[in-house]
């Protein structure tokens, strides 16, 4: 903020209270780990289940599944081929009365089927790969989709940073489910299936003895698996954590260099980092051990099916070229069943990363359009009601932000809304913007209730200048039209010169399209609030809502704008918000807040008159102004 800042209505909770970071306030439910988070963790976390989410998007692309599918077929068959053609080229082409040309034509069909091989890995590398960045690209589209709908109220309980850790850092590992790990799992289980018949071609007997083992790969999986479920959706929180915590100081890193608090800072990542790399310590010691046991009891098992296929060849029951080609077979399908363990872990973290997507993708907006909205008179009228309303903030609800409040605004009149810090002030914005509804009483536009219309329909009457001139990382005519996106160059020229923005304007590099930076860090303080102002002059709204809309400028610029939003306010109705009482002198009428009450109403002769609340911080103010 620029100037003074002044508490805002319904604001974070005093910064005394106030966890130190924004990932400090992640819900407590997600930080046990091992049996108490598995005890804790919502039921669908307990599973895969929260990756039919996932797979619900894939299968909106037939196509390249079954071009995948196909792919993964012919590489796995493939694979199983190799052992094979080994057997036909030791039992045949190693024997003395093999030709030469018998010899060549049994590597020539090795060559071909690992030509085979390797086009099909390319064609299946492709096809899957599409298909996780595709299905990334889709949710990420849908959560942002429903992001856009949720109210203000959502976002005050949970953290945007903590929320855009989730559109990254779990969208990435659920394209690599996706794009790796399903390709992987179904691989390995055709290589495993298939492996396993051939095997029981080639030697019946042994292959029994290597499936008895099978059991015994199966139950540590079971039981790891359990544990490393609720670790690795700790990792994933705690991932997230750092994310929030980087973006929270560095969008603040001037306010950390004036207080020399870089060392401390420094510290506190420290601990987020150890934090992170314990909880994903923990994660990788149940894999290795996972992954240890299952492959100590796999290839142990091989050894010991190998050792009597051996004792088989000595007394000549099977060739040489059979237990070649079984020994091959065995260690593929060995090879599949331990990487179906690391798979398994995967898709874990995948059912994870999904369920904590799919909390955002199933929010609910607190603030809906009714079934049947009322539609808006027209042409707009501007006239506001406020009836006995009463509010509380969803995060403060044992505050009430105001009591039985009760305003009438008439079509193209101006009123003031002054009062210390913490009156409710900036409530009175939000609930005409109807960003919340309140407990009590109702808000009426137009004569229409506001909870019976669209929101969207009550939004687009309104034009409003934030205290804070908020731009986006775009150029500046996406800036200046981002109320009204169809205005001509001619028509945001036209705003930007009733807001005396238009020489600074048409100084920058590239004019209209010079890009502001993050934020707008290529204006000054004053050129950003400047061009807010020309946004909503812009937007042509009936009513206007202007929030400290000159805090952020120096005295010449705040007269020469001030005349303009003069102009702009004819035939609007317009509320201002206020701490410094001269700007709002000319206003039809004056409401003083305190404590979510009005208590008192009027001009500003009458109220300095008056010798009440407004008359007292009158004196404050053009005390401090002579001094």
């Amino acid at each position: 903020m620029h100037g003074e800042t002044p508490e805002r209505d319904g604001a974070a909770p005093a910064a005394e209270d106030a966890p130190e970071t924004m990932a400090e306030a992640v819900p407590a439910a997600n930080e046990p780990t091992g049996d108490e988070a598995e005890a804790e963790t919502p039921a669908r976390s307990r599973s895969l289940a929260p990756l039919r989410m996932v797979f619900g998007a894939a299968v909106q692309y037939p196509r390249q599944i079954a071009l995948a599918l196909l792919a993964l077929v012919i590489t796995s068959a493939a694979t199983l081929a190799i052992p094979w053609r080994f057997k036909v080229i030791i039992d045949e082409a190693f024997t003395g009365s093999a030709s030469t040309d018998d010899i060549a034509h049994a590597f020539q069909y090795l060559l071909m089927i690992v030509v085979i091989l390797g086009i099909g890995t390319a064609l299946r590398f492709y096809f899957v790969s599409w298909l996780g960045e595709r299905v990334v690209a889709d949710i990420r589209l849908k959560v942002q989709q429903n992001l856009l709908r949720l109210s203000p109220g959502f976002y005050e309980v949970n953290s945007p940073k903590e929320i855009s850790s989730r559109m990254t850092s779990d969208t990435a590992i659920i394209e690599n489910v996706v794009g790796t790990t399903v390709s992987v799992a179904l691989r390995n289980t055709l290589t495993a299936i298939g492996g396993i018949g051939l095997l029981l071609y080639l030697a019946p007997s042994l292959t029994i003895g290597l499936l008895v083992g099978i059991p015994l790969v199966i139950a540590p999986i079971v039981y790891f698996g359990r544990k490393i479920r609720a670790v690795s959706r700790s990792s994933q929180d705690r991932i997230a954590d750092v994310g929030a915590y980087i973006t929270e100081v560095l969008s603040a890193m001037k306010i950390v260099q004036s207080f020399g608090q870089e060392r401390r800072e420094g510290e506190r990542f420290a601990g987020v980092v150890e934090s992170t790399f314990e909880t994903a310590r923990r994660r990788i010691i149940l894999r290795a051990a996972m992954t240890s046991v299952v492959i100590l009891l796999v290839f142990g098992g091989v050894v010991l099916v190998m050792w009597r296929g051996a004792i088989a060849v000595a007394e000549g029951a099977i060739s040489g070229g059979t237990i070649a080609a079984f020994v091959l077979t065995g260690g593929l399908v060995a090879g599949a069943l331990g990487a179906l363990t690391e798979v398994y872990g995967d898709l874990l973290r995948g059912a994870g990363a999904a369920s904590r997507l799919a909390e955002l993708l199933e929010s609910r907006p607190d603030i809906a359009p009714p079934a049947r909205p009322e539609r808006l008179p027209e042409p707009p009228r501007g006239s506001l009601s406020f009836r006995n309303v009463t509010f509380r903030y969803p995060a403060r609800p044992e505050v009430a932000a105001l009591k039985d409040f009760t305003l009438e605004i008439e079509p193209g009149e101006t009123v003031a809304i002054v009062g210390p810090s913490g009156a409710g002030k900036s409530t009175i914005f939000q609930l005409v913007e109807r960003f919340y509804d309140p407990q009590g009483g109702t808000i009426r536009l137009d004569g229409i209730p506001l909870t019976k219309a669209d929101p969207a329909d009550v939004r687009a009457r309104i034009a409003l200048v934030p205290q804070d001139g908020v731009l986006f990382s775009a150029n500046a005519r996406d800036n200046l039209r981002y109320g009204k996106w169809d205005a001509s160059d001619e028509d945001i020229w036209q705003a930007a010169r009733a807001a005396n923005a238009e020489t600074f304007l048409r100084a920058l590099p590239q004019g209209l399209d010079t890009y502001l930076g993050e934020g707008g860090t290529q204006l000054s303080g004053g050129q950003q609030q400047r061009v807010a102002i020309a946004r909503a002059l812009l937007r042509d709204a009936p009513i206007l809502l202007l929030d400290e809309a000159t805090s952020a400028l120096d005295a010449e610029s705040e007269q020469l704008v001030q005349q303009a939003l003069e102009g702009l306010m004819k035939d609007r109705t317009t509320l201002v918000i206020a701490h410094r009482l001269a700007t709002v002198r000319a206003a039809d009428r004056i409401v003083v807040l305190d404590e979510g009450r009005i208590v008192e109403q009027g001009t500003h002769d009458t109220l300095a008159k008056a010798g009440g609340l407004y008359a007292r911080l009158a004196r404050l103010q053009f005390a401090d102004a002579a001094a």
